[in-house]
């Protein structure tokens, strides 16, 4: 198993993300009730990770530099409505904290999660606790309290996942319209 994450994984990692949010985006759409119950959400998130998505597949040998300039500048220039703003704040924040790096270690995750909630945060007027940015920063926090400079890969990753499905599954007792609409 292996402690880092060079360019070209980074860009492989991202590209199956987006396209998860992707095949995905109806049954986020179906989620979407706040602040309005308009069914966007995965839409508006489609529209700005796949613009981003875009531009980085044009990177043939990518460095972490190029790919943070990629993620970062087209998930903002694919932005739509709160959610996709939200998501591409959250790109820019990891970006900025990665951008000088050869390779990421977990220690570089968490700083670069830390990095990528605190932008999110301050670019949301009124943020709600509930949303995306909850479970943001319970990812963030979890992967700053278990990161360990030789921990592997992997290890960090089930854990930071697991605790952030823990904090999505209580989303609906910190919003009520959620628990109100059943999601």
């Amino acid at each position: 198993m292996t402690n880092t994450i060079d360019a070209a994984l980074l860009k492989k990692i991202f590209l199956s993300g987006a396209n998860n949010i992707s095949n995905n985006k109806e049954y986020i759409n179906e989620l979407n009730v706040f602040p309005v119950p308009d069914g966007d959400t995965g839409t508006n998130m489609t529209l700005t990770i796949m613009t981003a998505a875009g531009e980085v597949s044009n990177l043939d040998k990518p460095t972490m530099a190029s790919l943070a300039k990629a993620i970062s500048g087209g998930s903002l220039r694919g932005a739509r409505g709160n959610s996709g703003v939200i998501l591409s704040q959250l790109f820019r924040g990891f970006c900025k904290d990665i951008s000088d790096k050869e390779v990421l270690y977990v220690l570089d995750l968490a700083s670069a999660f830390s990095r990528a909630v605190d932008t999110a945060y301050k670019a949301v007027m009124k943020p709600k606790e509930g949303t995306i940015l909850t479970v943001a920063r319970g990812i963030a926090d979890k992967a700053a309290e278990c990161a360990d400079k030789d921990m592997e890969l992997m290890s960090f990753a089930e854990a930071v996942l697991t605790y952030g499905e823990e904090v999505l599954d209580n989303t609906p007792n910190l919003l009520p319209v959620l628990k109100e609409a059943g999601v």
